[in-house]
């Protein structure tokens, strides 16, 4: 008898079973990720906070044009302001920066207010003081997905920042690349 696509022979494959949300989280805490911090200005003509929160789904989307994206729960207290923003900026954190990653993550905060180190930018954006690359993009599309939302940006300004190696998350820890003698780099836990 040959399986099918939609139903894999269980006996040829034992290291998979249905997926649920434990196991999904399992296979992705394996992928490492780069960190970075989405901020957005709040909406002029309402009571919405200008916001901040860390993101390990951003990726670039196309060339031409330039596109960027990350995701982000539509339970987030961040995604009223986000829905709303005409610009946000995306700041790529580096090595030693994991206390931003913290601070941008931690839920029932003002984290901009908590964090500190930043400054208004072009467009009314949030730009953090330090940051290994950012980028100050005009919001092109809201895909919804499941229980997220896939923000899709168009990247209008960048700046690089001091050389240093990109902050990285795996297997629910902070590392970084490093480079190691003999090899070109090597994950290198950090916090």
């Amino acid at each position: 008898m040959v399986a099918r696509p939609d139903q894999p022979d269980a006996a040829r494959q034992p290291d998979l079973r249905p997926v649920d949300a434990d196991l999904f989280r399992a296979v992705f805490r394996r992928q490492a990720s780069t960190v970075s911090v989405v901020t957005a200005a709040g909406a002029g003509d309402s009571d919405l906070p200008a916001v901040g929160l860390t993101a390990t789904s951003f990726t670039s989307v196309s060339l031409q044009p330039p596109l960027v994206s990350f995701c982000l729960s539509r339970r987030s207290s961040c995604w009223p302001t986000i829905e709303r923003a005409e610009h946000l900026a995306v700041h790529l954190l580096g090595e030693g920066q994991e206390e931003v990653s913290r601070t941008f993550a931690t839920p029932g905060v003002d984290r901009l207010a908590r964090h500190g180190q930043w400054h208004t930018g072009p467009y009314g954006v949030p730009l953090l003081d330090r940051a290994l690359g950012r980028l100050v993009c005009r919001t092109v599309q809201h895909v919804p997905a499941g229980d997220h939302v896939v923000v899709i940006a168009e990247p209008l300004l960048a700046g690089v920042g001091a050389e240093t190696r990109p902050l990285v998350y795996h297997q629910g820890r902070y590392t970084t690349v490093a480079a190691t003698p003999g090899t070109e780099a090597a994950l290198r836990t950090v916090a």
